[in-house]
C-alpha cells in the first residue's frame, strides 16, 4: 500500500530533502514527527532543551512550504487580547464621538463589528485566504500561564476561534500549529491530548557537526571537529545551561572570525560568551576548554 502525500509533501523523503534546501538537516524522528503532522492535520508540540532547534524546524517548515509563518511568542500574562483577538477601542471611541456629534446614539452592537475587529495571530490564521494554510508557530508555550492554555483548546481542536459578540470563525484550512516547549512547566493534559508530541534530543556528533559545516561553511574542518567533540562532552558538566547546536554555531562562527583552525586556548576563552550563559557556566567551562586542550596535546 502506497503512503498518502502530506500536504505539501509527496512522502518524508521529499520533505526531508526541502528541509535540507532551507539549511536545515533533519533527523528521522523530527522528519516523521512533522510529516505526521501534516498528513493527520495535527498541531505538533516539539519538546527539548533550549538551543536544539525546535524554533528553527518551525521556521524551515514554513519556507520548504511556501506558505507565511505567524509567530506567537509566548510569555507570562499572555492573554486572549495579544493571541486570539481585540478591538479596536479608539476606533469605537471615534464611532460613539461622531454619532453624537450627528445627534445619533449607536447601540452597543454597532461597536462590535468586524470593522472595529483586530486579529491577532491565531485569529489571523484561521481567517487565512491562500492556496496553502500558513505555519503557527506558538514558541515557548510553557513561558505562558496555565489560563493561556485554556484558551488554546478550541483552536487547537477544532481550527476555530469564537468571538462571542460575532460568533465562531472556522479555517478553510486548518493552519499548520507547531508549538515548542522548554519544559520549564508541566503543560496540561488536555493541550498534549490536541497535539501530536516529539521530543527533539541534541544531534548525535556526526549530524552536529554536519549542521556546522553547513551553517559556517568557512569554518576549518580540524575546528568543527573540536567544537562537536567539546559541546557533546561539556553536556555532562553541571552547567546552568547546557550548550545546544545554536550555542554550538555562536561559538564556531566566533572562532573563525577570531581565525582560530582548531580549539586553542586563547580564541576559546576569548569566545566563550557564545556558549557560557552565566558567570558559574563560564568559570566551569573555561576550566574544561584547558582540560581539553591539554588532553588533545598529551594524545
Amino acid at each position: 500500500m502506497i503512503a498518502a502525500a502530506a500536504p505539501g509533501f509527496a512522502d518524508i523523503e521529499d520533505l526531508t530533502r526541502r528541509f535540507d534546501a532551507q539549511d536545515y538537516l533533519l533527523d528521522e524522528g523530527t522528519a516523521t514527527a512533522l510529516y505526521l503532522a501534516l498528513r493527520l492535520g495535527r498541531p505538533l508540540l516539539l519538546e527539548g532543551e533550549a538551543g536544539v532547534g525546535k524554533t528553527t524546524a518551525a521556521k524551515a517548515l514554513a519556507a520548504a512550504l511556501g506558505t507565511p509563518l505567524v509567530r506567537l511568542q509566548c510569555y507570562e500574562g499572555l492573554g486572549a487580547d495579544e493571541a486570539l483577538y481585540d478591538w479596536n477601542y479608539q476606533r469605537q471611541l471615534l464611532a460613539v464621538r461622531l454619532s453624537e456629534a450627528h445627534g445619533e446614539r449607536l447601540q452597543e452592537a454597532d461597536l462590535f463589528t468586524e470593522q472595529f475587529l483586530q486579529e491577532r495571530p491565531i485569529l489571523r490564521c484561521v481567517r487565512h485566504r491562500g492556496p496553502l494554510p500558513p505555519v503557527l508557530l506558538i514558541d515557548e508555550i510553557d513561558r505562558a500561564d496555565d489560563e493561556f492554555e485554556a484558551l488554546l483548546l478550541e483552536f487547537l481542536g477544532e481550527s476555530s476561534v469564537t468571538v462571542p459578540e460575532l460568533g465562531t470563525f472556522v479555517a478553510e484550512q486548518s493552519p499548520t500549529v507547531v508549538l515548542t516547549s522548554n519544559r520549564s512547566r508541566d503543560l496540561h493534559d488536555a493541550l498534549r491530548r490536541r497535539c501530536l508530541y516529539h521530543w527533539i534530543d541534541y544531534p548525535a556528533p556526526a549530524r552536529a557537526a554536519a549542521i556546522l559545516r553547513r551553517t559556517v561553511p568557512g569554518a576549518d574542518t580540524a575546528l568543527i571537529a573540536d567544537v562537536t567533540d567539546f559541546v557533546a562532552s561539556a553536556r555532562s558538566l553541571d552547567l546552568d545551561k547546557a550548550p545546544g547546536i545554536a550555542e554550538a554555531i555562536d561559538w564556531v562562527s566566533a572562532l573563525a572570525a577570531l581565525g582560530a583552525a582548531d580549539l586553542a586556548p586563547t580564541a576559546a576563552l576569548a569566545s566563550l560568551g557564545a556558549i557560557a550563559k552565566t558567570p558559574d557556566d563560564r568559570v566551569a567551562l573555561a576550566e574544561a576548554v584547558g582540560e581539553y586542550v591539554a588532553g588533545r596535546t598529551t594524545q
